[in-house]
C-alpha cells in the first residue's frame, strides 16, 4: 500500500528521532515534513506505530494517508499520544 506521513514534531529530539527512524522503515523524504513509502504492508505499518509510539509524547502530531486499505482512504492521526483512524469512502459506491 502506499503510505504517506506528515510530521508536525514538536521538539527537536522528537523530530529528529522520526526523521531516522522512517527511512529504516522505506520511506523517501519528499518535503520538509513528508515522507512516502509505495510498498508499505499491514504488519510493517503496525511495527512503525509501535517505534513512533516509543519516539513520540504529546506535542507531537503525525498524519497518516494509507491507500489502498480495504479500497478506501485511510487517514490515521496521531494527536495527544492517541492513534484515530478515518475512512474516506467514494459516496458513489454502495457499502458492503
Amino acid at each position: 500500500m502506499f503510505v504517506s506521513v506528515i510530521c508536525d514534531m514538536g521538539s527537536e529530539d522528537s523530530r529528529s528521532a522520526l526523521y531516522n527512524l522512517l527511512p529504516q522503515y522505506g520511506f523517501e523524504r519528499v518535503q520538509k515534513a513528508c515522507f512516502e513509502c509505495t510498498s508499505m504492508n499491514d504488519k510493517l505499518l503496525s511495527a512503525l506505530k509501535r517505534d513512533i509510539d516509543r519516539i513520540t509524547d504529546s506535542y507531537d502530531t503525525l498524519r497518516f494517508y494509507q491507500f489502498p486499505v480495504d479500497g478506501t482512504l485511510a487517514l490515521t492521526v496521531l494527536k495527544d499520544n492517541k492513534w484515530r483512524r478515518i475512512v474516506v469512502r467514494d459516496p458513489k459506491q454502495p457499502r458492503e
